[in-house]
């Protein structure tokens, strides 16, 4: 099924729904003319931390039976607490064994539970995600160099709402640099995709000098009621480490390899070539850069 709503679920092997939460809502938002209107409003970073705020209350908690109902989370998965918010359940924490993560150095893995997209960096540093064109300089601004890029890889991986919201470093080494851009919140699925949202998103700008993949930038993407993107104060890390977490809503996560430092397992290349994301987890094998 390669229709473009559905998504490859690579350890059953099976096509599944690309389910979009408020779906019918964000229809409205981006493609109806008082829905365009209102979209100013409810981009704008302010609007998301006031959702925030009361996501973040105790009368938010009355949201957190019919989610997991409708998403089939297994609670029993995560490390038991009492949550005191929605905001509290969405930033739960998962239990080590339910996430395993690949070990073998030479083995790049996924940085969170998403689904997942691959796009070439061309030789002038370009890249088209979704049919738009991006250059390098449009998603990480003007402070870093790039020039050792080109003919590279470009990740994306887009986490929904069901998904866990937490992400890992994909390799031991340092953080280099971060910095934060800011920007809007548009939604990061689909439905946006007349909108440049890796360019005029809020995202946090992360240089990695790795062990065994070289420089990596990740890129943190804020998205429609994210209310805030929390990256741990780290600077030395290993791998599989929980680099930070997403406050409630869909993000997702980018990440720019340079070229030859890694080749991305047969059944990724396969599925995204024909434009269908690839459903992966946290920590889950995803390439590599020869055997172990």
């Amino acid at each position: 099924m390669r229709d473009g709503k559905s998504i490859y679920n690579r350890k059953k092997k099976v096509y599944e729904p690309a389910n979009q939460y408020g779906g019918g809502l964000l229809e409205i938002l981006y493609h109806h003319p008082l829905g365009r209107m209102l979209l100013k409003v409810v981009i704008h970073p302010v609007f998301s931390r006031i959702y925030g705020l009361y996501n973040s209350s105790p009368l938010s908690k009355r949201q957190i039976s019919p989610f997991v109902k409708k998403y089939g989370i297994n609670l029993a998965d995560y490390e038991k607490q009492d949550y005191g918010s929605f905001n509290d359940f969405f930033i739960r924490k998962i239990k080590a064994d339910r996430r395993p993560v690949e070990l073998c150095g030479k083995v790049l893995v996924s940085p969170a539970d998403s689904k997942l997209s691959l796009y070439p960096i061309e030789k002038n540093n370009r890249i088209t995600i979704k049919g738009v064109s991006y250059t390098l300089s449009e998603l990480v601004g003007d402070r870093i160099s790039l020039k050792d890029y080109a003919g590279g890889s470009c990740l994306v991986f887009r986490l929904t709402m069901d998904d866990y919201h937490r992400y890992i470093f994909v390799d031991e080494g340092r953080v280099k640099r971060r910095y934060h851009i800011k920007g809007r919140l548009h939604t990061v699925s689909p439905i946006s995709k007349e909108h440049k949202i890796y360019r005029e998103n809020s995202r946090v700008i992360n240089v990695l000098q790795t062990v065994n993949f070289g420089e990596v930038i990740c890129i943190e993407v804020g998205a429609l009621l994210v209310g805030k993107i929390v990256n741990h104060p780290i600077k030395a890390f290993e791998k599989g480490m929980e680099k930070g977490y997403f406050k409630l809503g869909g993000s997702t996560i980018v990440l720019l390899l340079q070229k030859d430092v890694a080749v991305i397992d047969e059944d990724i290349v396969k599925h995204c070539l024909d434009g269908v994301e690839v459903k992966v987890l946290q920590g889950e094998r995803i390439g590599s850069k020869g055997t172990c």
